[in-house]
């Protein structure tokens, strides 16, 4: 068996013996809608994969082995993938939004051999809230891609040097956990916010109901001045790879063109990888988005443990606490936020 199906990281206890039961539960009841033989086609390869032991376990995690409630959460993905298509994006599809290095896959990995996602909120360079999470989506697609087989999740370091009010979006961030949570779920291993500006507080307030519980649980904050910092990102990282800006000794910065190839690369390699279902006429064959019956609820309400979303948000009440914040603090950079 896999060694990643013995890592539960859920509320509930299941002994190992248990869990190809659970997995084969899931994996039976998608098998029963009546419009599988329409989704297995339109998918391809992509159904073996995500309806793999690995994946079934990832959504059974995600949804504390709750079998029905991992079973819509699957078939919510499934639909997902099978409209959006993101294993069809390509580096020339999103090469704009990549311009900057406002997020981008690092060369090293951390020492649990976990991908490395850099962003850098202050480097943005679109308005587009659609284009964003393209590039999002073909960021994450990429980080997969590149995990070591005994590995499935991958290291956010989010860099806050340069953070202005102007960066804050909370319609991006939405979509963002939407994403991450929805249809990537156990993929995130953990979040790390470095030097983030006391005025970032009340939008963190408004942000984290956003998130399930065990995924806010993964967001550190990490401050370069504070004594514990150093230990903290030592027992993550090697130093000599990771970058200055984290406090490694790797002075490297983001090449655009270095990284272009790299991604070219990663693109052919993803192409032949899944060219199952790249060859069967995907690309004319999916190029409408498919409404079929499924009956899907909202996996954002039904999960264990998960919180209300706020439905109401006063950005301008935010924003107007952040300034007060960084008029009172000299720029709001000098305080801690508490996670």
């Amino acid at each position: 068996m896999n060694p990643q199906l013995r890592k539960t990281n859920s509320n509930v206890s299941v002994t190992l013996q248990d869990q190809p039961k659970l997995i084969s539960e899931v994996r039976k009841a998608i098998e029963k809608h009546k419009s599988i033989e329409k989704i297995k086609q339109r998918l391809g390869d992509e159904y073996t994969r995500f309806c793999s032991d690995e994946s079934i376990s990832r959504y059974l995690r995600a949804r504390n082995w709750n079998i029905k409630k991992a079973e819509k959460m699957l078939e919510a993905s499934l639909v997902w993938r099978m409209n959006y298509k993101p294993e069809e994006i390509r580096w020339e599809h999103i090469a704009a939004e990549a311009e900057t290095g406002k997020i981008y896959r690092s060369s090293f990995m951390d020492k649990h051999g976990r991908t490395v996602l850099v962003m850098r909120p202050r480097c943005q360079n679109s308005k587009s809230t659609r284009a964003q999470i393209k590039y999002l989506v073909y960021c994450m697609e990429n980080a997969i891609l590149n995990l070591p087989p005994e590995q499935e999740q991958m290291v956010w370091l989010i860099d806050f040097h340069g953070f202005s009010m102007s960066n804050i979006s909370i319609k991006s961030t939405k979509e963002t956990a939407h994403i991450l949570q929805d249809h990537y779920p156990e993929r995130l291993g953990l979040a790390i916010l470095y030097d983030p500006p006391k005025f970032f507080e009340p939008f963190w307030k408004v942000v984290k109901p956003f998130l399930e519980p065990k995924t806010a649980n993964k967001v550190k904050f990490v401050y370069a001045d504070d004594a514990n910092t150093k230990n903290v990102m030592e027992s993550l990282f090697y130093m000599d790879k990771l970058e200055s800006a984290f406090g490694g000794k790797n002075e490297a910065k983001f090449d655009l063109k270095i990284y272009a190839d790299r991604m070219k690369e990663d693109d052919a390699k993803r192409l032949a990888l899944y060219k199952g279902a790249s060859s069967s006429g995907t690309t004319s064959g999916r190029a409408s988005t498919v409404s079929l019956d499924f009956s899907i609820a909202n996996t954002d309400s039904d999960s264990d443990g998960e919180k209300k979303t706020p439905t109401e948000i006063n950005e301008e009440a935010i924003l107007a606490e952040a300034q007060k914040i960084a008029a009172a603090d000299g720029g709001g950079r000098g305080a801690r936020i508490e996670a």
